[in-house]
């Protein structure tokens, strides 16, 4: 069966490709083809524009990861553009494609963020839970993105949404960013460290996304999360234990702000998601704990095993 990933040479994309790759006939969607066949091998395609696939309906799924990085930069007017029409325009292409396709895909699984939720303290978030946030950017792409994707749902088509997580994983994660200060023995929470951090391992990511494509009774909304999200200052003192780091200095709100500008909220207000669909499907994660994620993730083999 053949798949169309876009952002394919992405974190999640890459390790998702990786899975199928064998099972599956895989085109990436790429501005960068080039590199997408120097990442993946010939057995993989690789296009540069929608513009190039004649027909969606040859493809069984398509699979949207698409889009800027949300925290790579500082949140201009302009980042804030970018960030939206990288997301909502091929969200918004996929799916008029899909829509016009007298034989369209029978899978359409697209991205979205927890960022939808926004600062909710410590209400546990599932999916079911109604949040209204205009004001909120993140929420406001997140609605967007999503409003989009659903419209693809029909009866020939089921579509599924996922609300991802922080990503953590080996190489090329968000964690890589957080480690610095820790392994200098500078590590700490930041601001009150009270918000609820949630996250899932990238192996999981994968996982998950293949489960949502090859399970035909899923489809809607999907917290992409690990089922035990905790508060942030737990999660910085388990990366410190992990490390065996200290744990002790604490980054005032007020700094993260002056560095981060609006950003900065990402991480001072947090949201306390569980993967409740997920679970109530069948779904099982490998890495339910940060302790079990962080050990796979910063430490080598050999340690793993000998701190198990």
């Amino acid at each position: 069966m053949k798949l169309l990933i876009t952002g394919g040479t992405g974190l999640i994309g890459t390790e998702l490709i990786q899975r199928l790759r064998e099972r599956y006939s895989i085109t990436v969607l790429s501005r960068q083809p080039k590199r997408a066949i120097e990442r993946f091998g010939k057995g993989v395609h690789a296009l540069s524009s929608l513009n190039e696939v004649e027909n969606i309906g040859d493809f069984y799924a398509v699979i949207n990861l698409q889009g800027e990085g949300i925290a790579d930069k500082r949140w201009s007017d302009k980042q804030k553009l970018r960030i939206q029409q990288s997301r909502w325009g091929i969200t918004r292409e996929l799916t008029e494609r899909i829509q016009q396709s007298e034989t369209p895909p029978q899978v359409f699984i697209s991205g979205s963020a927890i960022g939808y939720y926004g600062d909710q303290g410590d209400k546990v978030m599932t999916e079911e839970a109604k949040v209204e946030r205009p004001e909120d950017f993140a929420h406001q792409l997140c609605a967007e993105w999503e409003r989009l994707a659903l419209a693809a749902q029909s009866e020939q088509t089921r579509v599924c949404v996922v609300r991802t997580g922080v990503v953590l994983a080996r190489e090329g994660s968000a964690l890589q960013k957080m480690l610095p200060p820790y392994l200098l023995g500078l590590g700490g929470p930041l601001g009150s460290g009270q918000q609820y951090f949630s996250w899932v391992h990238l192996e999981d990511m994968a996982r998950l996304l293949e489960f949502l494509l090859e399970q035909d009774s899923c489809q809607g909304v999907y917290n992409a999360t690990a089922p035990e999200p905790v508060r942030q200052e737990e999660f910085s003192a388990t990366i410190a234990k992990v490390l065996r780091k200290s744990h002790f200095m604490r980054v005032p709100a007020w700094v993260m702000k002056l560095m981060l500008g609006e950003m900065s909220q990402m991480l001072l207000t947090g949201q306390r998601v569980v993967p409740a669909r997920l679970q109530q499907e069948g779904f099982e994660f490998n890495y339910p704990s940060p302790v079990t994620a962080l050990r796979d993730c910063l430490l080598p083999p050999s340690s793993k095993q000998q701190s198990e």
